[in-house]
């Protein structure tokens, strides 16, 4: 495949998020350090990204075209079907290029892997030239492996539609309980519960997980074991999970049917029953949400996108937690001795 452009995805630091709030620097380290925060950590963080993005600019071949957007940009921007994507950024920011792609291929680059762990992306900063060299070089040997990830995607009955790298949440915004119908094959019941999970095989380590470990220490504090351990999916089966959290039984609500794998062309359908504060978000962006109150209909399955992830060849998936190799700084340059003359300033004649 032939790449007409490299689309490069960067994200603010904390430091830019902080001076768009608090205006100059001084204002910044105010407010961090009064909370007992360390200031200078936020500009090492700071430091260290615009070390990696200058790092990736000058990677870039001389006769490739690129351009750089933020990823605030993302959901207004078009990508191109034969763009290249590199992402600058810890694993939540191919979370969030992932769901405007189409199949353009994303090289995920870490930072700064002393504070990411870095699940997502397989790509040190002194790996980003060879790789842009082996995929953009037709005829390389050695060229990049692809790793495809399952997607989710829910529609309304309205035609709104979102995607899903990780999971979509279905229910109310608040501490209030979800009212709905869920339809699974030929099972349907009511509910009032805080809402439904639907995990992606790449969210299976997270949200889901959380779910599995507290389900098994229920269990385990009633003397029942759980048989099953919750392993993860693998990235590329093509299933989801879904688990309903906390339903109640009533006269008008069930609990039977709170969890349940949806494959090929299964579905997961549910229907609101809320008159207001019914939402659907993914990926724990709360503000990018679709409005699910009474009337409202979701149909979830597998979506038709798949995150296709370059990876180096021998690459394995890390565990979270896992310590990747931290690469050498550069030194720092020794402070200069002695003292330096100040020129002595025009002497100005005067006039008679």
């Amino acid at each position: 495949m032939t790449f007409d452009k490299l689309i490069i995805v960067t994200r603010q630091t904390r430091l830019n998020e902080s001076l768009k709030r608090y205006n100059t620097k001084s204002q910044v380290k105010f407010f961090i350090e009064s909370r007992g925060q360390s200031f200078a950590d936020y500009e090492l963080e700071n430091d260290n990204y615009d070390r990696a993005r200058d790092l990736i600019l000058k990677s870039v071949p001389g006769d490739l075209r690129y351009q750089v957007i933020d990823r605030s940009f993302l959901p207004n921007f078009i990508f191109g079907p034969h763009d290249l994507v590199l992402t600058l950024g810890q694993d939540g920011l191919v979370v969030n290029t992932a769901k405007y792609l189409d199949g353009q291929p994303v090289l995920a680059v870490n930072p700064d892997p002393a504070r990411f762990d870095g699940v997502l992306l397989p790509f040190q900063l002194a790996d980003v030239a060879q790789a842009l060299e082996q995929t953009l070089d037709p005829d390389a040997n050695n060229r990049l492996g692809t790793r495809e990830i399952s997607m989710g995607r829910v529609d309304l009955n309205d035609g709104q539609h979102l995607l899903a790298f990780n999971d979509f949440f279905i229910g109310a915004n608040s501490h209030i309980s979800a009212r709905y119908t869920i339809n699974f094959g030929a099972a349907s019941e009511r509910h009032s519960s805080s809402g439904v999970i639907v995990s992606t095989p790449a969210g299976s380590t997270g949200w889901l997980s959380s779910l599995y470990n507290m389900a098994r220490g229920i269990q385990q504090f009633q003397g029942d074991p759980a048989a099953w351990d919750g392993q993860p999916l693998e990235w590329d089966q093509r299933r989801l999970v879904f688990v309903v959290r906390e339903p109640f039984q009533s006269k008008w609500s069930g609990a039977s049917l709170v969890a349940g794998q949806i494959e090929a062309e299964k579905k997961l359908i549910i229907e609101s029953h809320m008159p207001e504060k019914g939402v659907i978000f993914s990926d724990g962006i709360e503000s990018d949400y679709l409005e699910f109150n009474s009337g409202s209909q979701a149909t979830i399955g597998l979506a038709r996108q798949v995150t296709r992830l370059l990876v180096p060849a021998g690459w394995h998936k890390p565990t979270p937690g896992e310590q990747p190799p931290v690469p050498a700084r550069p030194p720092k340059k020794a402070p200069e001795t002695g003292l330096k003359r100040k020129s002595s300033p025009p002497v100005r004649k005067r006039r008679k």
